[in-house]
């Protein structure tokens, strides 16, 4: 890793970091340390940078909010890129946006907003970034990123990059082509709201943050939604039903408030999340005979 940490460094072109400790960089506060911690500064260094990382033969992976992961305690080998500044321009013109992938999602949602923009609102309370967001197909209250998504600048995994079209992201629930097919990175993202009326759009967006101060465990760190919904059930009903909320493992404690989140209660680890994961889906299932499949993304390893 010496070389590779060499020849970024030589790039100039944004912050590199050996040993880096993941806990620092997920909204879990949980995570080891990623060999090659890389902030690019631009997406023209990005491209310089994977190409660095393509040549040496290194596994990476990319990182945006720290939202929606689960990092193991023995960190991650390789490289983990991650989206912010650099890559964190927006611009409106009338109703388009244009979004950089390292941008936070809840600023977004509010910087529309201010403009009379409608569409995004779901949005408002999922601590993610653009980037993130759309390659997981992020969504909230019957809404998601595929509902208003033209197209995606993405840098692909052999070191080219391509705008891809709605149709072409190939979306469905919580997924996109970038996690079935094509492993990417979503640098830039275009989308397509509508005019509305700037207290209708407040008012959306206030109840829905209400509603999730209100029912989902914000106050502690977590990463979100643990599992799918096995529609047409939910997976949060499914664990309450099973007399899991409150349960704990060590450091993690499904949450009291929402059966899907788990929480860290200071000290919790990898391993106790994943023990309490393994636990809550092998309940829900001898009792309901409903496999649960987990939204969070586990990466890391030994």
């Amino acid at each position: 890793m010496k070389e590779i940490i060499k020849e970024l460094t030589q790039l100039q072109a944004g912050a590199v970091i050996e040993n880096e400790p993941l806990a620092n960089h997920t909204t879990m506060k949980i995570g080891g340390p990623a060999d090659v911690f890389f902030e690019p500064s631009s997406i023209a260094g990005l491209e310089k940078a994977m190409n660095v990382i393509i040549k040496h033969q290194v596994p990476w992976r990319v990182i945006g909010r720290g939202s929606n992961l689960l990092v193991s305690d023995s960190g991650i080998r390789g490289v983990v890129i991650k989206l912010g500044k650099g890559i964190d321009d927006v611009s409106i013109d009338g109703d388009i946006v244009t979004a950089g992938g390292g941008f936070p999602l809840v600023v977004l949602a509010t910087k529309v907003a201010k403009e009379c923009l409608t569409g995004l609102e779901f949005a408002g309370g999922i601590p993610a970034s653009v980037g993130g967001a759309v390659y997981m197909n992020a969504g909230a209250h019957g809404s998601e990123m595929s509902s208003i998504l033209m197209k995606t600048h993405i840098l692909f995994a052999d070191g080219k990059m391509a705008w891809l079209t709605n149709e072409e992201m190939d979306f469905s629930y919580r997924t996109s082509i970038l996690q079935k097919k094509r492993p990417g990175i979503v640098l830039e993202a275009i989308f397509q709201l509508g005019e509305g009326d700037r207290e209708t759009i407040r008012s959306h967006m206030m109840k829905y943050k209400d509603y999730r101060r209100t029912t989902q465990p914000w106050d502690h760190p977590c990463a979100g939604s643990i599992f799918r919904n096995p529609l047409p059930e939910h997976a949060g009903h499914l664990i309450e039903k099973a007399g899991l909320k409150g349960y704990s493992i060590g450091g993690a404690k499904i949450s009291d408030l929402h059966g899907n989140f788990i929480v860290n209660t200071g000290n919790g680890t990898a391993a106790d999340v994943l023990a309490l994961i393994e636990h809550a889906k092998n309940v829900v299932y001898d009792r309901y005979q409903i496999e649960m499949e987990t939204e969070v993304e586990l990466i890391g390893g030994p």
